[in-house]
């Protein structure tokens, strides 16, 4: 799980994007719902760190390119229905992952963080620490999946949402005890929420 607490994050590509920038507008599949890396502003916009590398990108093949805002659930399969034709949206390459799409190498590196409310009486991450918790994830992220197989299986009630907001929510609203998620999205949501920070052992 160390390999997993370092997210090595990448850009999910198809093998033929190279050549098809010669002739074809290349869509780009961007989550949205991840700040600081990919977000959408009031004008409905996509900005952030994963929307530059794809921009610049595109910049460096000379391709006309078309950002597409996808849910985080569905983003590989609709890269696989040719929704668009290759995923920037801060993907950790998985195993299972990659049995279904191709990855280039990361472009930044993070880390696996915990959250609690202010009064918590939680003081650490382990998973004999937060045993007796409930603890919030995104669905289909890795976040998830290490909540699940570490927390969970140590006793945790660890349960799943479509994106790390709505676990934050029910965090502040006292349904949660705890949530995961990668350090520097939960870094910009705490600073808007003013919540206190564990850093993720490992």
């Amino acid at each position: 799980m160390k390999k997993m607490l370092k997210s090595m994050l990448a850009v999910t590509a198809l093998c033929a994007i190279s050549a098809q920038a010669q002739a074809d507008t290349i869509r780009i599949g961007i989550e949205g719902a991840y700040p600081p890396f990919n977000a959408v502003d009031a004008s409905g916009k996509l900005y952030g760190f994963d929307v530059d590398i794809a921009n610049a990108l595109c910049e460096k093949m000379q391709a006309q390119c078309v950002l597409v805002a996808q849910d985080w659930d569905g983003i590989i399969p609709a890269l696989m229905a040719r929704k668009f034709d290759a995923i920037v949206s801060s993907m950790v390459d998985t195993e299972e992952r990659s049995r279904r799409v191709d990855f280039t190498e990361p472009y930044y590196r993070t880390r696996l963080a915990v959250a609690v409310p202010n009064d918590s009486k939680l003081t650490g991450t382990s998973a004999d620490e937060l045993k007796d918790s409930v603890i919030g994830a995104q669905s289909s992220s890795t976040q998830g999946m290490y909540a699940e197989d570490v927390y969970g299986k140590a006793g945790a009630d660890v349960r799943l949402y479509p994106t790390p907001d709505e676990a934050g929510t029910d965090l502040i609203s006292g349904r949660l005890d705890a949530i995961v998620h990668d350090k520097f999205p939960l870094l910009e949501w705490l600073e808007k929420k003013q919540r206190r920070l564990l850093q993720a052992a490992g």
